[in-house]
C-alpha cells in the first residue's frame, strides 16, 4: 500500500494506547467510548469554529425566503414570483455562507476520524462482533436497507438480526451527537 509509511506509525501508536482498552473492556463498549468522544470532539469543533449566533440568523433569513417563495407560487402572482427571483442571488449567497461554516469543522475532524475509523476497520477485535438486536430495532433502524449496501461480515450468522460494530458506532455517534449539541449550546441543526 502507497500509504504505509504513513499509517503503520499511526496504527502503531493507536494499537499501543487502545488495543489493551478494547481487549479489557469488550468491543461493544469500546466502539461506543470512542463514538461518544468522536462525537464530543466533533461538536466541539463545531461549537468552536462556527459562529453560532450568525448560523441561527442565516437559517431564519433563509426559512423566510423558502417561505416567501413557496407562497409566491401558490398565488400565483407573477410580480410576486418576479420578485422572489430577484432576490435568489442574495438567498444563493446565504446558502453558499451556510455552507463555508459547515465546512470549517470538518476540514478540522475529516483527517483524525477517518485515520479511527481505518484503525477500527484493522482492529479484529473490533471488526468481528456483532449485537443481536430485537426484530422491531432491526427494522426500525433500517438494518436491511444498511445492508444493501454494506454486507454483514462472515461472524454474522445467517437470518441473525444484528447490526456489527460499524452500525453500532453510527447509533452511538448519532445519539450522542444530540446529547452533545444540546449540552454545549449548538443552535441549528448543522
Amino acid at each position: 500500500m502507497v500509504l504505509e509509511f504513513i499509517t503503520d506509525p499511526i496504527f502503531g501508536a493507536l494499537n499501543a494506547v487502545f488495543l489493551p482498552f478494547v481487549n479489557a473492556v469488550g468491543p461493544i463498549v469500546a466502539v461506543f467510548i470512542i463514538a461518544v468522544v468522536v462525537a464530543f470532539f466533533i461538536t466541539l469543533a463545531n461549537k468552536l469554529l462556527v459562529d453560532q449566533d450568525r448560523l441561527e440568523f442565516l437559517q431564519k433569513e433563509m426559512k423566510g425566503y423558502q417561505s416567501e417563495m413557496m407562497a409566491a407560487q401558490k398565488s400565483g402572482d407573477q410580480e410576486a414570483m418576479a420578485k422572489m427571483q430577484k432576490k435568489q442571488a442574495e438567498f444563493m449567497k446565504l446558502q453558499q455562507e451556510m455552507m463555508g461554516n459547515s465546512f470549517k469543522p470538518m476540514i478540522v475532524t475529516m483527517v483524525p476520524i477517518l485515520l479511527i475509523f481505518w484503525w477500527m476497520a484493522t482492529v479484529p477485535a473490533i471488526t468481528n462482533f456483532y449485537m443481536v438486536i430485537p426484530s422491531i430495532t432491526y427494522y426500525t433502524l433500517l438494518v436491511p436497507l444498511f445492508h444493501m449496501f454494506y454486507h454483514p461480515s462472515a461472524f454474522v450468522p445467517a437470518g441473525v438480526m444484528a447490526i456489527e460494530w460499524l452500525g453500532w458506532y453510527i447509533l452511538c455517534s448519532f445519539a450522542f451527537s444530540l446529547i452533545w449539541r444540546k449540552f454545549l449550546g449548538l443552535k441549528g441543526g448543522m
